[in-house]
């Protein structure tokens, strides 16, 4: 297997990142009024440079990075496996982190053809791109499986809260979860960013060479036409969302072959394209 990661070269400790900080705050309730220590979540500029060329600036939470680095490239369609990319080195910066990414030759002369000056992807999934006919990335149908039953995500929406340790702390972070055919999570990420708490579970699923048609993606979020467009880059058969997903999204899972579903909570949810994909 080829594993790989981003390790932080020592440092100074003045520019070291970690997942959350305390913050004093002054806590309200009624008429009393007191001074604590709060637990917040960091958001940390995150640059992603290919060969050297800075590609696109993510604000993300400095957590689970080779992960993200992976996946969002992936996803994205900078590469087509794990295996283009040869190494990767985490630099800390004085206002964010460096990701430093050697890839392929081949991938990274057509990277350079779209180059694209991407920023706060936390917020819009297209921002960067140059025109609407770099909209229409092509995507292969994912490949019909075995359905997935109403039972499992039921199941997995029980277990997510267990798993979200850095919301539990902080109520500030979305999560995306792989969820096996029996319900049961088997690697959750959390994240800022919806988008890359999805990236930093599919750069997880890559490296550990994850079946993709054994389970199903879960998000704690709403599900845009970016996060229906990661998972089917890498034939995930199913998106399902805590929250509602967009009229743009609903076309694309249709197109993709992807199984969308919507407001999965309290045993209830909402299909939106290719019911096959679920049974009752």
């Amino acid at each position: 297997m080829n594993q790989f990661s981003c390790p932080l070269p020592a440092a100074d400790g003045e520019h070291s990142w970690p997942a959350t900080r305390q913050a004093t705050v002054l806590r309200v309730a009624g008429d009393q009024a007191q001074t604590d220590v709060d637990e917040v979540i960091e958001e940390v500029p995150v640059a992603l440079v290919f060969n050297g060329i800075s590609h696109a600036v993510l604000l993300a939470t400095p957590s689970d990075l080779d992960d993200l680095a992976l996946g969002f490239s992936l996803s994205e369609g900078i590469l087509a496996s794990r295996g283009e990319l040869y190494d990767c080195e985490q630099h800390p910066h004085p206002r964010g982190i460096e990701l430093r990414l050697e890839i392929a030759t081949q991938r990274f002369m057509a990277l350079k053809e779209r180059r694209r000056n991407l920023a706060g992807r936390t917020g819009c999934g297209l921002c960067g791109l140059e025109s609407l006919d770099a909209l229409a990335r092509p995507l292969a149908p994912v490949p019909a499986g075995q359905p997935i039953s109403a039972a499992a995500i039921g199941h997995g929406l029980a277990e997510l809260p267990t798993w979200q340790r850095l919301r539990h702390t902080t109520g500030a972070v979305h999560a995306a979860a792989w969820i096996d055919r029996d319900g049961h999570i088997r690697a959750l990420r959390e994240d800022v960013g919806r988008h890359n708490a999805l990236d930093k579970l599919l750069g997880h699923l890559a490296r550990q060479e994850q079946a993709v048609e054994d389970g199903f993606v879960l998000v704690s979020s709403r599900a845009s036409y970016e996060m229906v467009q990661k998972v089917a880059a890498l034939g995930i058969r199913s998106l399902v969302a805590v929250s509602a997903p967009t009229a743009l999204a609903i076309r694309l899972a249709t197109d993709t072959g992807v199984t969308l579903t919507g407001f999965a909570r309290d045993q209830r949810l909402v299909v939106y394209s290719h019911p096959e994909g679920i049974t009752l």
